[in-house]
């Protein structure tokens, strides 16, 4: 039992998470798993011994802070921060107010950084852990139709490069995991959130969104294989700080990176040019 873990897991209670506690407790770690509400735990029977559920407010300090002591309590120690919980965002900028955007950069991005923070003092003692940070495709190559999303999604994976360098001499690795589409709820209704005012001139972005809804129970990706690629990058002793998981969101982000050298090749004369000539 040397080699198990101790495992923290947001949104915990259905799809990616809900998969990876059944798979790392069929493995012998201990998760600590959170959701919105307790009773989401319910029809799952963890292993007293090995299994701390949680309800947790992510958008509360309070809230977190007190989850990840309970973790300790119960387990002595911390090696592993799954920050998965999230939902989907979808609208024309113009058409989402003010409060929709908050919520879902309260969901997408502050709650890991708030989780990260009451995480890293018990990791910073150890010197040693592994923060695992679910950002998404359109992290890197965004789509369309969900720009708020995109956006946020952006900025926890800026987040996980930039930590990565600032823990790295304290023993502790980051990971930022750009999944594509993976066979989970994440096309339903319960995780996809869309723009309550809608604005004639953005017909064409609803397009997009049905899209998403129609892939449900198609998408390629398979949620259970997820635990396996996690063992392995937190037992690696040089684990990846960028990781595309799908052969859809590969194939993306290549595209992506072929794009975006296109463009710098052909605008590179205008970006030398702004330097002081010597």
């Amino acid at each position: 039992m040397s080699d198990t873990k101790v495992w923290y897991i947001t949104g915990a209670s259905k799809g990616i998470g809900l998969s990876l506690v059944k798979q790392l407790l069929a493995k012998g770690h201990r998760v600590a798993a959170t959701s919105r509400s307790i009773t989401a735990f319910e029809a799952f029977n963890g292993n007293d011994d090995r299994w701390l559920p949680l309800e947790v407010d992510l958008k509360s300090e309070q809230s977190v802070a007190a989850s990840i002591q309970k973790t300790i309590e119960k387990f002595g120690r911390l090696d592993v921060v799954v920050n998965n919980a999230g939902y989907g965002l979808g609208g024309a900028l113009e058409e989402l107010t003010a409060a929709e955007i908050n919520e879902n950069f309260q969901v997408n991005l502050f709650a890991v950084m708030r989780v990260i923070q009451q995480a890293l003092p018990y990791m910073r003692k150890q010197r040693s852990g592994h923060i695992i940070n679910i950002s998404s495709i359109a992290g890197f190559a965004p789509g369309t139709g969900w720009t708020a999303y995109c956006a946020a999604k952006f900025a926890v994976s800026g987040l996980s490069e930039a930590l990565a360098n600032d823990l790295k001499p304290l023993g502790i690795h980051v990971t930022n995991v750009m999944p594509g589409a993976f066979r989970t709820s994440f096309a339903k209704a319960d995780s996809i959130a869309y723009s309550k005012r809608t604005i004639e001139d953005y017909t064409h972005l609803r397009e997009y969104h049905a899209r998403m809804n129609g892939m449900d129970g198609t998408q390629t990706g398979d949620p259970d294989k997820m635990a396996d690629i996690f063992l392995e990058l937190v037992t690696s002793p040089t684990p990846a700080v960028n990781l595309f998981l799908g052969s859809d969101a590969f194939n993306r982000a290549q595209i992506k990176i072929a794009q975006l050298q296109a463009e710098m090749d052909t605008w590179k004369n205008v970006s030398l040019s702004t330097d002081f000539i010597a």
